[in-house]
């Protein structure tokens, strides 16, 4: 079975975000250039939303401990270290797939489960939610490499022939 259009555009998301990011020292991805949070927040912090939506909700797991009070919508600013983030984000991600390559028309319609409650937003809002997310952090972060000094960076958005439209099926 082929991914949901939208789970492929979220690849494709993600694989810009990393793109954008790729040659960032662990100094430079530390270092906040204000208001905004650092490059290292931002891998963290969408690495924690998809732990968060298709880790923990929808498979009842839990692979990155701690990722959330370091990185949540609304906790306190830190600074975490790159390498860290990046090696939750990469688990986190790939856990994440296995629930995502499971999505049809049909479940998109459907409700995460949330204390036995459902969410307020449907499986497939949430999906855009998620994609749009990673579209906004990849600007913050190619801006906050302008800030930093960075020359020569990605232009965006890449090959998109990695995520062409597809009708749904």
């Amino acid at each position: 079975m082929k991914p949901h259009l939208l789970v492929s555009q979220l690849r494709f998301a993600r694989s810009e975000f990393v793109r954008g990011l790729e040659g960032v020292s662990e100094e430079d991805a530390t270092r906040r250039v204000m208001p905004m949070n650092c490059i290292s927040w931002m891998v963290g912090h969408l690495a924690n939303q998809e732990h968060r939506y298709w880790v923990i909700l929808a498979q009842q797991k839990e692979v990155a401990p701690g990722l959330y009070e370091l990185v949540g919508y609304g906790k306190p600013a830190s600074t975490p270290p790159l390498k860290e983030m990046w090696s939750a984000w990469y688990k986190v991600t790939t856990e994440a797939d296995k629930y995502l390559d499971t999505l049809t028309p049909e479940i998109m319609q459907k409700f995460l489960l949330r204390d036995g409650k459902p969410v307020d937003e449907s499986i497939g809002t949430l999906l855009m939610r998620n994609l749009y997310h990673y579209w906004y952090h990849t600007g913050e972060a190619a801006a906050v490499r302008q800030l930093l000094g960075h020359t020569n960076l990605p232009e965006f958005v890449g090959d998109i022939s990695e995520a062409p439209y597809q009708p749904e099926d």
